[in-house]
């Protein structure tokens, strides 16, 4: 493409990009930052300019992180064994406790520095910092004989700080929150990724909540993207046996989030450079919307 062309397409975006900057400002966002984009440099390093891009242009984000695959690998190297009940995998004491390091260690603080080598401010969080995110023990799945099956230290958010946030959204600060949770008794509780951005969308009445993933968004029996899904498409979907596996309990998150006061909902394929920037700044977005 000739370069005035070039230049010409870029002016395009921007006017594109301008409404949607000027409706959300000082509001803020959540974002779930996991899959393939943590394994990629590239990817961890655009996420982070990303990010920091909203800050600037006045968007509050705020990064609830995964991190599965290094929790995986640490395990590994302590010798740690594994067990899983459904498909979940059990939180022990010793699985707890890496859990803890992982997350609120090398994986949060990879993410603020790049952060900060972007131009931005960060600050990494545990959600048991100043009670960020309380927690309870969560509902293990139902075995054969219809009773509860026990998962361990997995947990499900009760409440979250929203002052805390508050403030360093105020003071510039993009919040970056590890998903440990903890009760009034000073447990601490092992909570999904997913489950815990949406926890933190409703508690901040968040303007939007986004969920990177490792696919394009939800997809029809062709296996075309579905730009946009309610409640009802849904549930035809998954009688169809078109939404299974991990999707479910993201659609779970999304819907919940919406019911609780979170304004807009959206999975959106994280393998995608700046997939965050076009989800917000272009009409068609890059992923599912969900709504209800």
């Amino acid at each position: 493409m000739p370069e005035d062309n070039q230049d010409s397409v870029r002016a395009e975006h921007l006017i594109e990009a301008l409404p949607y900057i000027l409706a959300y400002q000082g509001a803020t966002i959540v974002i779930k930052f996991g899959g393939h984009a943590m394994l990629s440099e590239p990817l961890k390093d655009g996420f982070a300019k990303d990010v920091t891009l909203l800050r600037l242009l006045g968007f509050k984000p705020v990064v609830v992180h995964g991190g599965g695959p290094g929790i995986n690998r640490m395990l590994d190297r302590l010798s740690i064994g594994s067990r899983f009940v459904e498909g979940l995998r059990y939180t022990d004491p010793d699985t707890l406790e890496v859990v803890e390091m992982v997350l609120s260690g090398n994986i949060g603080k990879d993410i603020v520095s790049r952060v900060s080598q972007a131009g931005g401010s960060a600050v990494g969080l545990s959600g048991k910092d100043a009670l960020l995110i309380e927690a309870r023990r969560a509902k293990g799945p139902v075995g054969p004989d219809g009773q509860e099956l026990d998962i361990g230290l997995v947990g499900e958010p009760v409440s979250v700080n929203r002052a805390l946030v508050d403030h360093l959204g105020d003071g510039g600060f993009i919040p970056v929150i590890a998903p440990v949770g903890t009760d009034r008794g000073g447990g601490s509780w092992n909570i999904n990724a997913d489950t815990a951005a949406a926890a933190v969308a409703v508690g901040l009445k968040a303007r939007r909540l986004i969920l990177l993933t490792d696919v394009e968004g939800v997809l029809d029996r062709e296996g075309k993207l579905i730009v946009s899904l309610d409640r009802a498409r849904i549930a035809e979907l998954r009688r169809e046996g078109l939404v299974t596996g991990g999707m479910i309990p993201k659609l779970d998150c999304c819907v919940s989030a919406l019911e609780n006061g979170c304004a807009a909902a959206s999975i959106i394929d994280g393998r995608v450079p700046h997939s965050l920037l076009l989800e917000i700044f272009t009409h068609r977005g890059c992923g599912t919307e969900v709504r209800l």
